[in-house]
């Protein structure tokens, strides 16, 4: 398992060897510099503790970070504190899957957050949008577990599995995977081996 920390940019195009057009996410990876290191031996498995982007230095130590994201590998003994990993950890034609915070979006009804149909639109209808009955009051006198209601929208953790890794510009730290990708633009994502892979190849990814 090998993982990268990055910001998304934002959306683009490019054109493939045959002149079609592939929609792609840019993601900045600049170095993520290793925090920490956890040994199965000390820790009970391995993982590698990586931070990017400097904060404002308070203390004699190493300056803080701005994200810091913990990664699961299948051997810590290659790394130590205060090496980098790079945009190089991964080629072109990989699959990765990338994790972020999606939009908040705030308080919303149900029919935004839940895809209600919502009641009939006709004069004198009083159920356009509104929740209705949530259940019996006699029995069994409470709301059942996994009603879609309205409430808090977004702002939650989200993983884009199987992207496939269409360019890298080892120069400019930079990544250019397939597809949109969550969040918003400089939003931080955790970029990682595809856990999964596609089980349909698709045409001319073998080229």
């Amino acid at each position: 398992m090998i993982g990268l920390l990055g910001k998304k940019i934002g959306m683009t195009q490019v054109y493939d060897s045959e002149g079609r057009r592939v929609p792609v996410t840019l993601i900045e990876a600049v170095p993520s510099e290793v925090l920490l290191v956890k040994t199965s031996e000390q820790n009970g498995y391995d993982a590698i503790q990586l931070g990017i982007y400097d904060k404002k230095k308070k203390g004699k130590n190493t300056p803080p970070k701005k994200f810091i994201k913990e990664i699961k590998v299948n051997s810590s003994n290659q790394y130590k504190s205060g090496d980098s990993v790079n945009v190089s950890v991964f080629s072109e034609g990989d699959y990765v899957d990338i994790t972020g915070t999606s939009k908040g979006k705030g308080f919303q009804g149900g029919m935004k957050r839940c895809g209600w149909s919502g009641g009939k639109a006709s004069h004198g209808s009083m159920h356009h949008r509104r929740v209705g009955s949530i259940g019996a009051s006699s029995y069994p006198s409470r709301v059942h577990k996994g009603k879609t209601m309205p409430g808090h929208m977004g702002d939650e953790q989200k993983t884009i599995q199987n992207l496939k890794v269409i360019k890298i510009d080892a120069e400019k730290n930079l990544i250019a995977v397939k597809g949109p990708i969550v969040g918003h633009n400089n939003g931080y994502v955790v970029i990682k081996e595809a856990l999964k892979k596609p089980k349909k190849v698709e045409k001319n990814d073998d080229k």
